[in-house]
């Protein structure tokens, strides 16, 4: 299974989808649950450790993706909504140790979805929007696809030991 990624036509969206090879709820888990996150939410050798967690309408998840040698890059996603089992959405920045977002870099909205495809397999369907077409191509250009594809590798092998 390929982590496939499509730019939307006003240049300020990126569409990822994956299909896991297992079921909705469990894959769900995987994206809800900060124990479950912090073992594939990076990609290797980097890891990522959570500081706060609170998914839900108006709760947050700080935490820090950590490299091989010590450095550490913050980020905080904001939960709008949740739908279990279905979707959610927030708002994903930059930000310091403490959760204060960075002036650097725009905000990306997620819009995540869970479908049944079928076979106790799930396809995720994440649209990432951004303010502008140049902050998109700065996430890109940091190596977001190859980067957010290796997580998925890591999440696969998750769902099969879990």
């Amino acid at each position: 299974m390929k982590t496939t990624y499509e730019d939307q036509s006003d240049g300020k969206a990126i569409i990822v989808t994956r299909v896991f090879d297992a079921p909705v709820t469990k894959v769900w888990n995987a994206w809800t649950n900060s124990e479950i996150l912090d073992t594939w939410w990076a990609p290797k050798p980097w890891k990522a450790k959570t500081k706060r967690f609170s998914f839900k309408p108006g709760g947050d998840w700080l935490y820090a993706m950590q490299g091989p040698e010590g450095e550490e890059h913050w980020a905080i996603v904001k939960y709008e909504s949740v739908e279990p089992n279905k979707s959610f959405t927030g708002t994903d920045n930059f930000c310091d140790a403490d959760g204060n977002i960075s002036s650097d870099f725009g905000n990306s909205h997620w819009n995540v979805q869970f479908n049944d495809n079928g076979a106790g397999s799930t396809k995720v369907v994440v649209t990432l929007t951004f303010a502008t077409e140049e902050d998109k191509n700065k996430l890109v250009e940091m190596g977001f696809k190859e980067g957010f594809a290796m997580c998925h590798e890591n999440l696969d092998e998750v769902l099969k030991t879990a």
